[in-house]
């Protein structure tokens, strides 16, 4: 079934064509009708007499979700670059005064502190990048069987240390039973890595950041909240996007490469799971995901 503005682009293509009187091949774009776009192929059809055409043949394609894929990876391509330059320039850029002589030891020190701190930050984007395109591309095999509480245990203890550091308390309430899951154990892991080490940089001092897990029909629900600054309600619909960033000032200076809740996304993906936030500006996130149970 075609969509509704199909009948427009229709009639008017065939204007097109009966008044050029030959084979044309167009290209429409349809803005009245939520962006569609439309690549429409017409060949006119001639019988005994050559020079009338006595019908065509139209063969219209909705290319809609290829011109947006088309525009991510355009967009992909144009973040990358601006995130690799940055952390890029100020290396060199420090780099090169040290070159040319800083006789004071404190400042060379401070100069070389930071051309480390900037090293980290293309390490931590390149590793994302590379992550994300490693489930993009399914490399990663997705055939085992695991019980999720241990994933929990693990990285909560792995992560303790940094709630630590701001006086926070990490907390993880388990179900009563064990929970299995089939799929990648370590994507599993890398899922609750970044959406937890979120919950700590975004939450300040002394604040709380809650881990917790239940079976709910067949479904294993968790959830991580936080009671930190929280997300405004026209940035919900796009946390996900690859570099989105509510706060770059904030989130660069944090060591955030923009890529993390991306990657969150399309694990949670495969594991045929969905996702959800709920936030308030300065009361805190809660974000919830459910897979289904391994039986």
């Amino acid at each position: 079934t075609m969509q509704r503005s199909l009948p427009v682009c229709l009639n008017e293509f065939i204007k097109f064509l009966i008044a050029d009187k030959e084979l044309s091949v167009e290209e429409m774009k349809f803005v009245k009708n939520e962006g569609k776009d439309f690549l429409v192929y017409g060949n006119p059809m001639f019988g005994e007499d050559q020079q009338k055409p006595y019908g065509y043949i139209i063969v219209i394609h909705d290319i809609t979700d290829s011109k947006h894929l088309e525009r991510i990876r355009t967009d992909f391509v144009a973040n990358v670059s601006h995130e690799l330059k940055t952390p890029l320039t100020s290396i060199r850029g420090f780099a090169e005064t040290l070159r040319n002589g800083v006789e004071d030891p404190e400042v060379v020190e401070s100069f070389l502190g930071i051309i480390l701190e900037e090293s980290e930050r293309l390490q931590s984007l390149i590793n994302d990048i590379l992550s994300l395109s490693e489930i993009e591309s399914k490399k990663v095999a997705y055939d085992e069987e695991f019980e999720v509480h241990s994933c929990f245990e693990e990285v909560v203890l792995m992560l303790e240390p940094q709630a630590a550091e701001k006086r926070q308390s990490l907390t993880l309430e388990k179900a009563g039973e064990p929970i299995y899951l089939y799929g990648n154990r370590n994507k599993f892991k890398q899922m609750l890595i970044n959406l937890i080490e979120n919950g700590i940089k975004y939450t300040p001092e002394a604040g709380a950041v809650r881990i917790s897990t239940k079976r709910v029909d067949g479904l294993l629900e968790f959830k991580v909240a936080d009671n930190g600054i929280g997300i405004p309600k026209e940035s919900l619909g796009r946390i996900f996007e690859r570099f989105y960033r509510v706060d770059k000032a904030r989130s660069r200076e944090m060591g955030g490469t923009g890529l993390g809740l991306s990657i969150v996304k399309h694990i949670v993906q495969t594991f045929q799971g969905k996702i959800e936030v709920d936030s308030t500006l300065g009361v805190g996130t809660t974000i919830r995901i459910t897979c289904p149970i391994k039986e």
